[in-house]
């Protein structure tokens, strides 16, 4: 485990002497409010490392030695995301090995499915939901967590391989690119919209204002203990406690503490007391209602789509999803911000 500047020190030169690495990333979402990045696992020809977020050691050298190499990742976006969040790290060239697979037509991309497919090894699972900000961590979580990385440069050169063969490398290329520029631009999650949680737009309006005075509750208690918001209260019981407090009701759960409980029913009295001008408004859908044209069109690129995955042997999905389509039908335009050129190339826009 790399836990110091000494130690740090010392792995900087051997990455250097590689232009790719495998890179992966264990985070305690599951366990924390505040997301929080708790293990980079490395892997480099002959050696995997275990580097220690939590050690609360300078880790710029090693976003910096990381900078200008090709990072072999499985299914690059979270991973880049917390990385630059944590680190201010923003990588310059990737290998996604779930975009290779895909690009292939392997339907089973997932790590375990891959490395058993290419090297006829069984990975052990077990450790996906574990906290991983524990210290000492367990053997066990070690073992799982270097997994994550061990396989993924033979990996990439299997995968390279095929796909050099079956001319797709730059089909390739330009989807980790595409995937890279994606990365980069940050997620801002609408407060007006926020709290509507899956079930939410079944409720009465009214109940809808409870809703979202209880999921503003729900938000501050979790930040408050730094745990994570359906750690408090799950989403379904909120929806529950929404409708009781519209139906007079005083719902109650009994692992709430007097505080908890009372900050609960002070959220849905509020929600109560609003006057209806304040209760939200239904959604509409967003967007431009489609023309008969506009509906044409979007079903002629579906047929085009479909036919073209079965000659390739590609997920249709993969070569357009359906939202883009009709972006795209819409508004052929847009088609160079929503498809990399190949796919471009495939639907003949």
């Amino acid at each position: 485990m790399i836990a110091n500047d000494s130690q740090l020190a010392e792995l900087i030169p051997q990455l250097e002497r590689y232009d790719r690495i495998a890179v992966d990333t264990e985070a305690d979402s599951l366990h924390c409010y505040f997301e929080k990045l708790c293990l980079v696992q490395i892997s480099i020809p002959g050696h995997d490392y275990l580097v220690d977020p939590l050690a609360r050691f300078d880790l710029k050298p090693l976003a910096a030695a990381l900078a200008q190499k090709e990072i072999v990742l499985q299914g690059a976006d979270f991973d880049l995301r917390l990385l630059r969040r944590a680190l201010d790290f923003t990588a310059s060239r990737i290998f996604d090995t779930v975009i290779a697979a895909r690009l292939l037509g392997i339907r089973a991309f997932s790590l375990a499915a891959l490395v058993e497919r290419y090297f006829g090894v069984a990975l052990t699972k077990g450790s996906q939901k574990a906290n991983w900000a524990q210290r000492p961590l367990p053997r066990h979580m070690a073992d799982y967590a270097i997994n994550d990385t061990r396989y993924l440069l033979p990996l990439a050169e299997k995968l390279e391989t095929e796909l050099r063969e079956r001319g797709r490398l730059e089909w390739f290329q330009q989807s980790c690119q595409r995937g890279l520029e994606q990365t980069s631009v940050q997620r801002v999650r609408d407060e007006e919209e926020v709290w509507r949680i899956t079930g939410a737009g079944k409720l009465s309006p009214r109940a809808s204002a409870v809703l979202r005075e209880l999921w503003q509750w729900r938000e501050k208690e979790a930040q408050a203990t730094d745990r994570p918001a359906f750690h408090i209260l799950q989403n379904h019981f909120l929806l529950r406690a929404a409708e009781a407090f519209v139906a007079g009701e005083v719902p109650d759960h009994r692992h709430f503490s007097a505080r908890r409980r009372q900050a609960f029913r002070a959220a849905g009295e509020r929600g109560m007391a609003l006057p209806e001008s304040e209760w939200p408004v239904r959604l509409r859908r967003k967007g431009v209602r489609p023309t008969p044209a506009m509906e044409r069109a979007a079903e002629a690129l579906r047929r085009r789509r479909d036919a073209v995955a079965d000659e390739h042997g590609l997920e249709p999905s993969f070569i357009a999803p359906r939202g883009a389509l009709d972006a795209v039908a819409a508004d052929e335009s847009r088609s160079a911000t929503l498809l990399a050129p190949w796919q471009r190339s495939l639907l003949q826009l």
